[in-house]
């Protein structure tokens, strides 16, 4: 089977390429390399084809497609608080891409196209676990540019007939995440933080709540998707459980053995408060079953940044 992954220089979309190729798929990754690292996939690199651009470069992309029968759509220029810094770069990167691709992928007769959507599109939703048939209340331009992904692609199944998937992540962590970004994930930068002494720096009281999710059942969550005749809509992909920044701390120093220093900012604008995951609809329509719990990749996520600590500097 042939795949492109947009964004596979990426934190999710390197992890998955590596699966893809590793179950003998014929990989291609298109990434323009702004947020992604090119030795995200050093160790593939022989094995799959690399397209250095943007996925709104249309000859570069319409090139990568060929031939294709699955896309994994994770091309975006993620982060809440950037979208609401610079709303422009991110409405390009989110909306007008996911359009070029889906209107890239119906011109090539793909079969299915796996678009990553985000749990932001529930907003502050004042139910407890948010399930899909909740409306979509985006509270930041992230959440609205990913809603928006998400309705481009029921629109291109409804009138051009492409079968789409729009999986909603929830808090994603593992290995190949870049810490060193302003817009970093709070476990890589927590984590990174206490292997180098430094506090780690809750924004607001720290009782903010995430359904954290470890970057191995996001990849099988994909790849399910793909592969399912029945998968096709909005589905969440996470953990169903919840865990506050404070609990992460306290799971942080028992990883660590140690009592960790800590220090508090102010909240961030757009910062949803409660972030929990119904998975039966996953489960039921593609087999989804997070394999790796919180606790598990947590000290995955450890050993991996213990061992490549320098990594994003180089």
């Amino acid at each position: 089977m042939n795949a492109l992954v947009t964004g596979g220089a990426g934190f999710i979309g390197s992890n998955l390429a590596r699966e893809l190729v590793n179950k003998g798929w014929n990989v291609s990754v298109i990434d323009s390399l702004i947020t992604g690292y090119k030795k995200n996939l050093s160790d593939i690199a022989d094995r799959i084809t690399f397209h250095k651009g943007s996925v709104n470069q249309q000859a570069i992309l319409e090139k990568a497609m060929r031939g294709v029968d699955y896309v994994f759509h994770l091309g975006a220029l993620p982060s809440v608080p950037r979208s609401i810094e610079d709303p422009n770069s991110s409405h390009v990167n989110n909306v007008d891409g996911t359009f070029m691709v889906l209107l890239a992928a119906k011109n090539a007769g793909v079969k299915k196209v796996i678009y990553s959507a985000s749990s932001s599109a529930y907003g502050d939703s004042t139910e407890p676990i948010k399930h899909e048939k909740l409306p979509a209340m985006p509270i930041s331009p992230y959440g609205l540019m990913k809603y928006i992904g998400e309705e481009y692609c029921n629109n291109f199944s409804l009138v051009f007939g492409l079968p789409t998937v729009s999986l909603r992540y929830f808090n994603i962590f593992g290995p190949y995440q870049d810490p060193t970004s302003a817009y970093a994930a709070v476990v890589p930068k927590f984590i990174t933080s206490a292997l180098r002494g430094q506090p780690l720096v809750i924004n607001g009281d720290g009782t903010i709540v995430r359904d954290f999710t470890y970057i191995d059942n996001v990849v099988e969550a994909n790849i399910n998707a793909a592969l399912s005749g029945k998968a096709q809509g909005i589905y969440n992909v996470a953990c169903g459980r919840t865990t506050s920044l404070n609990k992460l701390v306290e799971h942080l120093e028992k990883i660590f053995d140690q009592k960790l220093k800590v220090a508090h900012g102010p909240a961030r604008p757009g910062d949803i408060q409660r972030s929990q995951a119904a998975i039966e609809k996953a489960k039921r329509d593609f087999g989804y079953e997070p394999k790796v719990g919180f606790s598990q990749g947590l000290e995955k996520t450890y050993n991996w940044y213990k061992n490549n600590l320098d990594y994003f500097k180089s």
